[in-house]
């Protein structure tokens, strides 16, 4: 069976433009790293005729976003389609080797959800546009959709429903992860609660329109990304591992910067 790679993102940077609800509004620019994927396949199952995932994972299957992704595909599609789908997966495992890390806001999980969609949508003939398969994903968790598209490198707005290229060259990014848990909630209740202090539409535009290189010369770890304060509060241990020159994605645990020297 075919092979397809999930890729992992840091976030170049990640500013707080308001509130939905209890949801944050952001703007940050996602950027794909092709040096660090999962890799997903169908494969054999292992006897059973239920949906399954085989792979190093310390959530339960229904807890997974893969499966996740799954029900929410289910719903999406007619009755005629919704069975073709459910036929595949009592036929075929979903086999995954990870290699990107967990809780550490390289977006593991979302790109593999993603995948996941991409590959039914494929093995099936669904026809579905990348906007129908990013509806779907945006169900799963607010990162999914850029996946779905595939870019290089992308501005992502609202909850992560916004997602517009950007186009610039990859960076070559080196990245290292610190065995720490981080629960994403935990850092957003932190941020409104402690450091709630959104940018304005102004600032906002200007962001958007700066390459990730010169953001990165102009910035540090704290301007860029404004859970990196509220992840330091929760996670004490978290400035241990902080090392001038390097950025913090998402809301953690990962550090990157760029192997090229910056300026």
């Amino acid at each position: 069976m075919k092979l397809y790679k999930a890729y992992a993102k840091v976030n170049i940077f990640l500013k707080i433009t308001g509130t939905r609800g209890n949801y944050h509004e952001i703007i940050s620019r996602f950027m794909r790293v092709d040096t660090l994927y999962d890799e997903l396949s169908f494969g054999a199952k292992s006897g059973s005729d239920d949906f399954e995932i085989i792979g190093e994972f310390s959530c339960s299957t229904k807890q997974n976003t893969i499966y996740k992704a799954y029900t929410a595909l289910l719903e999406f599609l007619d009755d005629a389609l919704a069975s073709q789908l459910k036929n595949l997966m009592s036929r075929y495992a979903v086999h995954v080797k990870k290699n990107i890390p967990a809780f550490a806001g390289l977006g593991g999980g979302s790109s593999d959800a993603a995948t996941f969609l991409k590959m039914c949508n494929e093995v099936l003939n669904l026809g579905l546009s990348k906007n129908d398969l990013a509806l779907v994903g945006v169900k799963v968790g607010a990162d999914v959709p850029f996946f779905i598209y595939g870019y290089d490198s992308a501005n992502v707005a609202g909850i992560g429903e916004t997602v517009e290229e950007f186009k610039e060259e990859l960076l070559n990014l080196e990245i290292f992860t610190p065995k720490i848990e981080i629960s994403t909630p935990k850092v957003y209740t932190s941020y409104r609660e402690n450091f709630y202090n959104p940018i304005d539409g102004f600032e906002a535009e200007k962001l958007k329109k700066t390459s990730s290189l010169d953001i990165l010369k102009n910035m540090n770890a704290y301007k860029a990304n404004d859970l990196f304060k509220p992840a330091l509060a929760e996670y004490k241990e978290l400035k241990n591992y902080y090392k001038e020159g390097y950025y913090f994605s998402g809301s953690g645990s990962s550090f990157f910067r760029v192997k090229e020297r910056i300026g």
